[in-house]
């Protein structure tokens, strides 16, 4: 009995009490056990039965910029300096630097450029290193 579900009932249910949101977590906690009787005082009967649930999840990077902006190449790939190297050695990763604007490039690629200039290549505030890594 658990496992079937009415799904008229329980859409008037939850339109009435508000909305899926507030009840969505309690859903997925445990099953919820729902009045069959109709208004007749006959039992309704259900339209299905869900027997197995297939769930699917999406996932996505993070990240406000997906590539660098001083060498082009994307965030997870090497970046120029690296890609000539990771032909022999392969295991060697080249990491990624993100400043406190949000923004990320290669390492070795924002090294460069700090060497020069010390603001950020895509907005010009003064670079400051919040993290790095993959």
């Amino acid at each position: 009995m658990a496992d079937e579900m009415d799904i008229d009932g329980e859409y008037w249910r939850l339109k009435q009490s508000g909305g899926p949101q507030r009840h969505m977590t309690n859903k997925l906690a445990a099953p919820v056990e729902t009045d069959t009787t109709s208004t007749t005082g006959k039992p309704e009967r259900k339209r299905f039965e869900v027997k197995k649930w297939n769930a699917v999840a999406f996932w996505s990077w993070d990240m406000e910029v997906e590539q660098c902006a001083i060498c082009r190449n994307h965030l997870m790939e090497p970046c120029i300096d690296c890609a000539p190297n990771s032909i022999n050695q392969p295991n060697q990763e080249c990491v990624t630097a993100w400043g406190t604007c949000n923004h990320g490039f290669h390492l070795h690629c924002i090294q460069r450029w700090t060497s020069t200039r010390n603001v950020c290549p895509l907005d010009s505030n003064p670079w400051v290193l919040a993290r790095y890594g993959r």
